[in-house]
């Protein structure tokens, strides 16, 4: 019985310390799929042998203990969570539970949005207090960060009294825009949505939350009955009609099939969401049944939290091996025992840097959790502790690159090791497969492999050699998996790519820094690449969007790599485009704001259409707007507009405005 005790002591700790990453820290060293099985092992523990459970047990804790740094807030009602359950037994297994209670009730389905948890109380119709649930029953005074909250109000239609509940949270495009800037700076990306929401929201200067863009989703409305709301449908609709975001994709069920249908609905097209949702909430729809279904000490019976099932899986981590990128930048990367994940068979998975081996205690032996980031690339997240065996040696980074044995560098603030040796076969080899790639100049034929092959032989050493190939034709004919159909076509494919658009060359090239996204912003702006790389550190500065680390990574670039430069244009590689004089435009130089549901075309395509027409598309309402496109169920955004006499246009309107 000592060891379950000793078992049980030691995931509370454990998992306590995940809570705290979590919940007070914002930046979990573990996956929620890791932490969920820990929990659920402890859980089953505490059952079996509740004698052995301690106060501290995190199966009885709601949220974290409220940071000193705010005012604590002591909540009339608590924030409670709600009970995670994993499958679609389990799912009827909490409808057969209320209908074994003798009700019948009917359900409401809602997106379950991985943000923080917020309240906000108005008097007198105005909004007065802002607070996170803390720990349920005490939580922080947060109402200077929310006030920057565009989707929240600030003053209500109704001079009436109100809490209303909600998550807080960034969305995807707003992440990888702070991401953008902040490679741009020097400083280290935020980890996800999550992470960067709780950072953001819980800022001592809130002009800081400001700048991070927050949004909300209000879906509780604290002593409904008040107000004559009856159920959570009724509730949902009573906020939106008083102003508050609320999403739109709740759906009302009648039964347990009705609930299934939707998560199967939601297991994929949750993916095309621009905020992250990591389940459903299945809530009873009729408040009058809430109090005589009840509550346990830290969750309601009435409601339930369904996960997706996660794209994460536990697998052994045999090796690290270490490759090299264009730039010398040296990659960590673990040979994993093949798993499946996302219907592929996954034998790597890369480690990023040193910093992340150490910060997660990565060693050769190890259990490791692996996921496909963004569905693509293959990455450990964390490692299962509980299996490793005694005597596994910590992880220690390389000191000399494992293709030339230089010595590594690693500059301060940054978390990369470099080869700065420019002769190192690695960098020229990881420059010629990114030059040739899809994302560069998506040279069809030309992979990964047949390039290892080609600069082994030693007929492709550097970039031009890839456009000389066509003389060793007959030698190429002759290789194994090769043939001449296959070689002509190659060719063909090579001497293709040179009429390339100028922003698939920049990107192509490799220079630090510049991706798809900033090489369309250099060639909008330039217009070819002589005038590129000839333009000063000034001109490069004064273009939105490009940051100090840029502008002089192209400067670099010209300075060391003029031979190439020139070479690529005598081989015909010179794109130009004229830069658009959008001053005709109908929306030159126009700030125009997007909200709602739109029906004939996706977010991203109408904010391409503004763009093309000389306009800016923006996600917030001020002063600046000029025009507010309200699609369906437009929330906050359009009153906020209606408030500060900016014209508003329905979906239709705007297209016409566009033709």
């Amino acid at each position: 019985m000592n060891d379950i005790k000793t078992k049980i002591y030691e995931l509370t700790e454990l998992i306590n310390r995940y809570r705290k990453e979590y919940y007070e820290q914002d930046n979990p060293s573990v996956s929620d799929t890791e932490y969920d099985s820990l929990l659920h092992h402890l859980e089953a523990l505490e059952q079996e042998y509740p004698e052995y459970a301690f106060p501290s047990s995190p199966t009885k804790a709601v949220g974290y203990t409220p940071n000193t740094a705010f005012e604590k807030v002591v909540f009339t009602e608590p924030m409670l969570s709600l009970g995670d359950i994993f499958s679609a037994e389990e799912v009827k297994e909490f409808v057969l539970r209320i209908y074994a209670m003798g009700y019948h009730p009917s359900f409401v389905c809602e997106l379950k949005i991985d943000g923080i948890a917020s309240s906000a109380t108005y008097q007198k119709g105005f909004f007065s207090l802002g607070s996170t649930r803390g720990n349920g029953s005490v939580g922080e005074n947060i109402t200077d960060n929310m006030k920057t909250i565009d989707e929240l109000p600030k003053v209500l239609h109704e001079d009436v009294d109100m809490e209303v509940r909600g998550e807080v949270y960034m969305a995807r495009s707003t992440l990888s825009f702070l991401n953008e800037q902040r490679r741009n700076q020097g400083l280290e990306e935020f980890k996800n949505c999550r992470n960067a929401a709780g950072g953001s929201l819980r800022q001592l200067d809130s002009q800081i939350t400001k700048e991070r863009n927050l949004q909300v989703f209000n879906y509780t409305l604290v002593h409904p009955e008040k107000y004559g709301v009856k159920t959570q449908v009724e509730a949902l609709e009573f906020l939106k009609q008083h102003g508050f975001q609320i999403n739109p994709h709740y759906r009302y069920c009648e039964n347990v099939d009705d609930i299934l249908s939707y998560l199967e609905e939601w297991k994929e097209r949750r993916k095309t969401l621009d905020y992250d949702t990591d389940g459903v909430v299945i809530k009873v729809n009729e408040f009058e049944l809430y109090e005589k279904i009840g509550y346990t000490v830290k969750a309601p019976k009435w409601g339930i939290a369904y996960k997706f099932p996660a794209l994460e899986v536990e697998t052994k981590l045999l090796d690290i091996v270490y490759t090299v990128g264009r730039t010398g930048n040296i990659t960590p990367n673990a040979v994993l025992e093949p798993v499946l994940i996302s219907g592929s068979v996954v034998q790597r998975a890369t480690l990023n840097n040193e910093d992340f081996c150490l910060e997660r205690d990565v060693r050769i032996g190890d259990y490791v959790v692996v996921r496909k980031a963004g569905e693509i690339i293959p990455e450990v997240v964390g490692v299962n502790l509980e299996r490793r065996k005694a005597g596994l040696k910590p992880f220690q980074m390389i000191e000399e690159c494992p293709v030339c044995h230089k010595p590594l560098e690693r500059k301060e603030n940054e978390s990369l090791h470099f080869c700065v040796n420019p002769n190192c076969d690695g960098r020229k080899l990881a420059t010629l497969i990114y030059f040739a790639s899809r994302v560069g100049m998506d040279i069809e034929g030309l992979g990964e492999k047949l390039l290892e092959d080609l600069y082994e032989l030693g007929y492709v050493k550097e970039i031009v050699d890839i456009y000389h190939l066509k003389t060793y034709r007959d030698e190429l004919i002759r290789l194994e998996g090769l043939g001449e159909k296959s070689v002509d076509t190659l060719l063909e494919n090579i001497e293709k790519s040179k009429e390339n658009p100028l922003d698939k060359v920049i990107t192509a090239l490799g220079i630090r820094f510049v991706g798809a996204k900033v090489s369309k912003v250099l060639a909008k702006e330039f217009g070819s690449l002589d005038r590129l790389f000839n333009a000063t550190l000034d001109e490069l500065l004064s273009i939105r969007d490009i940051g100090i680390s840029i502008a002089q990574s192209v400067l670099q670039y010209k300075e060391e790599h003029e031979d190439l430069l020139q070479q690529l244009k005598s081989l015909g590689i010179n794109p130009t485009m004229e830069k658009e004089d959008t001053s005709r435009l109908i929306f030159s130089g126009k700030a125009i704001v997007l909200t709602g549901k739109l029906e004939t075309m996706t977010r991203e395509e109408a904010s391409s259409l503004i763009e093309k027409l000389g306009g800016q598309a923006t996600t917030s309402v001020s002063k600046k707007t000029w025009l507010v496109v309200a699609g369906s169920d437009a929330g906050s955004k359009k009153d906020k507009a209606i408030q500060l006499g900016i014209k508003v246009i329905n979906e239709q309107e705007f297209l016409e405005m566009c033709r």
